[in-house]
C-alpha cells in the first residue's frame, strides 16, 4: 500500500528523467500493463462507449483553443 503519494510521484518523475524509452520498449511496457489489466479484470472495459461524451467535449474545447490561438 502506498502511504506517501507525493514521495511516490517524486520517485516516478526521477525515474522518468533517468531513462528515455525507445518506441519498442514503451510498447512492451504498455503491453505488459494491458495484460495486467486483463488479469485483474478491469480491461477491456465492458462498455467501450462509456464516457465518450466527456472525451468529445474535452477534444472540442481543446481544438477550439488551439485554433483560436493561431489567429492573429
Amino acid at each position: 500500500m502506498i502511504k506517501d503519494v507525493k514521495e511516490l510521484e517524486r520517485f516516478e518523475r526521477g525515474e522518468l528523467k533517468k531513462e528515455r524509452f525507445t518506441y519498442k520498449k514503451a510498447l512492451k511496457i504498455f503491453e505488459a500493463m494491458w495484460q495486467e489489466g486483463i488479469t485483474l479484470g478491469v480491461l477491456p472495459p465492458k462498455d467501450l462507449m462509456e464516457g465518450i461524451e466527456v472525451d468529445i467535449r474535452v477534444a472540442s474545447i481543446l481544438n477550439s483553443c488551439s485554433k483560436s490561438s493561431y489567429r492573429r
